[in-house]
C-alpha cells in the first residue's frame, strides 16, 4: 500500500469522526506546518485566516504547551479574541485538541462537532488516527539518486522526453521516477514534489 493511500485513509476515518471537520498541522517547524489538511467550513477558515487567528488561538496554544488529547471544553486558558466563541457560530461547538511529538516537529489536530462533545472512545480513536498521520507525514531522510535527477530535472524546466533523453532512459522509465518520488513525498503532483523536496532540502 503507497504512503498517498495510507494517508487518505488516514484523513478519511477522521473526517468520519470530526462531522464539523478537522483542521491538521504536521510537523510544524519555525513559522509553519510542513503539511497541512483542513476540512473546516471555508467561510470560517477565511475569516481565521484574515484575522490572523493562528498566533492567538488557545488550542494552538495548549497544543505546545502540552502533548495528548483534550476536549476544547476541558482546556481553560485565556480567550481576550474569543475565538472559540466565533468558531461556535460557524458550527464548530464542541471539538477535540490533541498534540503529539517534539517542540521541533510537533503536531496538532483539531476536529469538532456541532451538535455534543466527543465521547472517550471517539477520542481515543482520534488519538490514535493523529499519533499513525504523524508517522505517516514524518519528511522523509532521504531520496534515491534516480528519484533526485527525475525531479531536479523537470525543477529544471526539462519536457519529459528531454529529461528522460538526458538520462539515457524511457520516458515511462522517468515517470516511473517521478511517481515514485511523489509517493515518498506525500504529493499530489511533480510540481508539489519538487517543492515538499526542496522544503526538505533534498533538493
Amino acid at each position: 500500500m503507497s504512503e498517498n493511500t495510507v494517508l487518505e485513509r488516514i484523513l478519511f476515518q477522521l473526517g468520519t469522526l470530526a462531522p464539523a471537520g478537522y483542521v491538521a498541522g504536521m510537523h510544524i517547524r519555525f513559522a509553519g506546518p510542513l503539511l497541512q489538511f483542513q476540512t473546516y467550513d471555508s467561510k470560517w477558515l477565511d475569516y481565521y485566516t484574515e484575522q490572523g487567528f493562528a498566533l492567538r488561538d488557545p488550542m494552538i496554544a495548549w497544543g505546545f504547551a502540552k502533548e495528548g488529547a483534550s476536549r476544547w471544553s476541558d482546556i481553560d486558558l485565556p480567550d481576550p479574541f474569543g475565538i472559540m466563541e466565533k468558531a461556535a457560530s460557524y458550527g464548530l461547538k464542541y471539538g477535540v485538541v490533541v498534540a503529539l511529538g517534539p517542540l521541533s516537529s510537533r503536531s496538532i489536530v483539531g476536529c469538532a462537532r456541532s451538535d455534543r462533545e466527543f465521547n472517550d472512545q471517539e477520542i481515543g480513536r482520534i488519538a490514535e488516527l493523529v499519533e499513525t498521520l504523524h508517522e505517516v507525514t514524518e519528511p522523509p531522510g532521504s531520496l534515491t539518486n534516480a528519484q533526485k535527477q527525475a525531479l531536479q530535472l523537470i525543477a529544471d524546466g526539462h519536457r519529459h522526453a528531454a529529461a528522460a533523453a538526458i538520462l539515457g532512459i524511457s520516458e515511462s522509465a522517468l515517470k516511473a521516477r517521478l511517481n515514485s518520488a511523489r509517493s515518498r513525498l506525500l504529493a499530489r503532483t511533480t510540481a508539489e514534489a519538487i517543492q515538499r523536496a526542496k522544503d526538505y532540502r533534498l533538493l
